[in-house]
């Protein structure tokens, strides 16, 4: 899986996202006739894409086996092939478009001033703000009361993707745990194509890869998402069942950093219990700010 990511990057990928979306569509999908006889690869033939692309078969494997560039009308005409969506053309695009010939190890970021601010008055709304690779770069006490307490994890490891699949109660917290975990997978694969070759984000999948096989597995898939809204479910150990709306905000001054916030709707019984959560959050701070040292 890492190997992937350290050898001619992009052209790898490219090929490799490729591969794998057109093994997921039938003929019958893209207006093939179906010939009724075995066929011995799944999804489509190299020379089915070509067809319908337009382009010659020899082109098409070049692609795929990373030994060429392509075009931007070529890439747009695969993706119209391929079926693929905004965020899958916009992560094929991304790696057809970015050559990187020396790894570039970025400095550690800091949340914004502005997004820290935004934080400090949110008081009943939980929000955290991510940076590049998915790093915990700031919360507030209600993301902490809620998902867990971050100051508690050493710096290096206060990553999302990385707590969802090594922290065993994260596995109990979201009530859809598989469907959490993968959507982090395929948010760290759109970062794998803005920064193929950033050691860290290297390690970090390594280590991921190495340590659960689910991750590896879904990695290999080649899925990618962008960061926008959704619902989440969580079973909370204090309150219980959370039905919580998130939203994920770019701050212009610095793209990679995003802020994400949790909502329900007033009156709801997720909008009451995030109030319990919040007033027990402050009592907790209260009475460990008032023990003894």
């Amino acid at each position: 899986m890492l190997g992937s990511m350290t050898s001619n990057v992009p052209l790898n990928e490219l090929g490799e996202f490729l591969k794998k979306r057109r093994s997921e569509l039938s003929p019958r999908t893209v207006g093939l006739p179906e010939t009724g006889g075995p066929r011995r690869v799944a999804g489509l033939r190299r020379e089915e894409v070509a067809q319908l692309a337009s382009i010659s078969t020899d082109y098409y494997t070049r692609l795929e086996q990373g030994r060429m560039q392509a075009s931007a009308p070529v890439l747009d005409t695969l993706a119209r092939v391929l079926h693929l969506d905004d965020d899958e053309r916009g992560y094929l695009f991304q790696l057809a478009g970015k050559i990187t010939t020396r790894p570039r190890r970025q400095g550690r970021q800091k949340v914004q001033p502005q997004l820290q601010r935004v934080l400090d008055d949110l008081t009943a709304t939980p929000a955290i703000v991510q940076g590049r690779r998915g790093d915990i770069l700031a919360w507030n006490a209600l993301a902490a009361a809620l998902v867990t307490d971050f100051s508690r994890i050493p710096e290096k490891h206060r990553n999302y993707p990385r707590l969802i699949f090594t922290d065993p109660a994260m596995r109990s917290l979201y009530a859809d745990w598989k469907g959490s975990a993968q959507i982090a997978v395929a948010q760290l694969r759109m970062e794998a194509a803005k920064y193929p070759q950033e050691p860290r984000l290297i390690e970090l999948v390594g280590e991921l890869s190495t340590r659960d096989q689910q991750f590896a597995q879904w990695w290999g898939e080649h899925k990618v998402v962008a960061r926008t809204v959704g619902t989440k479910t969580l079973n909370h150990p204090v309150v219980g069942e959370l039905v919580l709306d998130w939203d994920t905000l770019t701050a212009n001054t610095d793209p990679d950093q995003h802020l994400t916030v949790w909502t329900a709707a007033p009156g709801s019984p997720t909008h009451e219990r995030l109030r319990i959560l919040a007033s027990w959050a402050a009592d907790q701070n209260m009475a460990a700010s008032s023990a003894p040292r």
